[in-house]
């Protein structure tokens, strides 16, 4: 575990946007694979898991949920994205909350997408703080 640095602190406080993204609890469908596929054609970024974004709050992980949850989201992020997309998960306390802290590179071979989808309907790209479908244009 990590001590929490005040960087740390300063992206809790921060709104989501083009880099971040807070979720309170690990998404059951595939949307954290697009995040990670919108995050690596952009110029990479970060998800909070334990953190509720409106309002703001730290809800935390259950610390003995810690590396079962790290390991489902490498598998479903490794199982679900073209090509792979080599992310940390770090677990960081917080008042003495536990956070997964899962960071995502910029990747180097773009179009990163979703195999499920294929190129043409997986391929993410983020706008603001949403993930959108990319157009054509940025495919080719």
């Amino acid at each position: 575990f990590f001590n929490v640095s005040m960087k740390i602190i300063e992206k809790i406080n921060s709104p989501e946007g083009r880099n971040l993204e807070f979720k309170e609890i690990i998404p059951e469908n595939e949307s954290i694979a697009k995040t990670a596929v919108a995050f690596s054609n952009d110029g990479g970024g970060e998800i909070f898991i334990g953190i509720k974004n409106n309002p703001r709050t730290i809800t935390g992980v259950n610390e003995k949920d810690l590396l079962i949850l790290e390991e489902k989201i490498t598998n479903i992020i490794n199982d679900s994205c073209f090509p792979t997309i080599l992310i940390d998960v770090l677990s960081v306390k917080v008042n003495d909350k536990y956070l997964l802290v899962v960071k995502i590179p910029k990747g180097s071979i773009p179009p990163y997408f979703l195999k499920a989808e294929g190129k043409e309907k997986g391929t993410y790209i983020r706008v603001g703080s949403s993930n959108r479908l990319a157009s054509t244009e940025i495919l080719h």
